[in-house]
């Protein structure tokens, strides 16, 4: 009686034989690659590194039908699924520590100096976004009041959600007149307003207080005398609501010479605690576009504004 039959080349047995290679099991999505490279750094703004942020913008869970597709990530069990005193579209500000601000380029502006809304890309440490912002106005302000305009700016999530909505007035420019000097409301969610960026009389330093929704001074903010990025960086510290020591920044990123010169995009690094209080960090965001407009804006052939004085 001859023995069972395996399928297969006659005369060649199924199972590897030893001096024979097995091919390697499948990769599966979803597992790094130890031999790949890191994903690339945001901006280089020297501050100490961090626990690494979450590589996901937290949003509302979505949990799918039976047999549905698969949706969004799902909160641990027993863990709220929004922090208790956070604005909704703000729960992931809880667990950075810096953020980064890059203006886009508008190509209408850039040729022919036509003064268009300013957006900009809000992103974490790796340069993941996670925020964009955009202005809104009508033409004849941009054009005619320059970077003294006033705007409404809205803030959105990766879900298009507006998250944050920054208020600024017309307000003078020289500190020559203390009693209309620059400001700006923070509302979050929009209508809710959860703080105000002021700037502060003094005569040559640029100096802001970070107020809460009463108008009660909790941080400060105070520039150099020059707010001029010649090759360099430009550092507005921030400090406690005593000012005695420097607890972050807001930095105004050198871009390159062509950048600087031929267009207005800015790039700013916002570096604050980790456990300050979410809706401080949100004003922090609006500071830093009051900073950016006040004297990194410009308009036309006109060129930007170093100091209060000017």
């Amino acid at each position: 009686m001859s023995g069972p039959v395996y399928p297969g080349v006659p005369g060649q047995s199924p199972y590897p034989m030893p001096g024979h290679s097995v091919a390697p099991y499948p990769h599966h999505p979803g597992y790094g690659d130890p031999n790949q490279a890191p994903p690339p750094v945001g901006f280089n703004m020297g501050y100490s590194q961090g626990p690494p942020p979450v590589m996901y913008q937290p949003g509302p869970a979505v949990v799918p039908e039976y047999g549905g597709p698969p949706g969004g990530i799902a909160p641990a069990p027993g863990a709220p699924a929004v922090p208790v005193g956070v604005p909704p579209g703000l729960e992931y500000l809880t667990q950075i520590d810096q953020i980064l601000i890059h203006q886009k380029v508008e190509l209408l502006e850039a040729f022919i100096g036509f003064e268009t809304n300013n957006q900009y890309e809000i992103k974490n440490s790796l340069g993941q976004k996670i925020y964009k912002a955009k202005e809104k106005n009508d033409c004849c302000t941009r054009n005619c009041c320059g970077s003294l305009r006033s705007f409404d700016m809205k803030i959105k999530d990766n879900m298009d959600r507006e998250v944050i909505r920054l208020i600024r007035p017309f307000r003078c420019v020289s500190c020559w007149c203390p009693c209309c000097l620059q400001e700006m409301e923070v509302q979050a969610p929009p209508g809710v307003t959860v703080g105000y960026v002021k700037q502060d009389w003094h005569p040559f330093l640029p100096k802001f207080s970070i107020q809460g929704p009463n108008k009660e001074t909790v941080l400060r903010l105070e520039g150099p005398c020059f707010a001029c990025n010649c090759c360099g960086d430009v550092n507005f510290e921030l400090k406690g609501k005593d000012g005695d020591h420097a607890i972050g920044r807001i930095s105004k990123q050198w871009s390159g010479l062509l950048k600087e010169v031929f267009t207005d995009t800015d790039n700013f690094g916002i570096q604050f605690p980790m456990d300050l209080d979410v809706k401080m960090k949100a004003v922090l965001m609006g500071a830093c576009f009051l900073i950016d407009f006040m004297f990194f804006e410009k308009v036309g052939e006109a060129n930007q504004r170093s100091t209060v004085f000017s």
